[in-house]
């Protein structure tokens, strides 16, 4: 009887955990793409310091196409002369539904494509 009562507590312990600690997982993935995106304003800022426009050209920044630890792949959807916007897809290793692609503009706002689109400062400000 011990021996079950034992086992019920270490099952609701494991319960608790374990979705709190993937949570955390995923949102320390989720940095390894805030920190790519912001070296690709960084980026962006030094290239339109020397040139009249920014560029969609990901090759003509010295940024990587993917995140530092992979997790995310990097890409500039458009730019113009005064804007651009840069995405930080997930990768396989990081699935994370609430938060989709990552997506930033020169002005800094900050937008995600999942399911926390109406709130983005779920994915973000975590």
């Amino acid at each position: 009887m011990e021996l079950m009562i034992v086992v019920a507590i270490i099952a609701i312990i494991a319960a608790i955990a374990i979705p709190a600690y993937s949570d955390y997982v995923t949102r320390a993935k989720r940095a390894d793409g805030k920190t790519a995106l912001a070296a690709i304003q960084l980026a962006q800022e030094k290239f339109r310091a020397n040139n009249p426009t920014y560029t969609a050209i990901m090759a003509s920044l010295p940024a990587a196409t993917t995140s530092p630890d992979s997790y995310y792949t990097i890409s500039i959807s458009s730019a113009t002369a005064t804007t651009y916007i840069a995405v930080a897809a997930p990768t396989a290793d990081q699935v994370d539904p609430l938060c989709g692609s990552l997506v930033i503009n020169e002005s800094g706002v900050e937008s995600v494509t999942g399911t926390a689109s109406a709130d983005p400062d779920r994915c973000w400000k975590r």
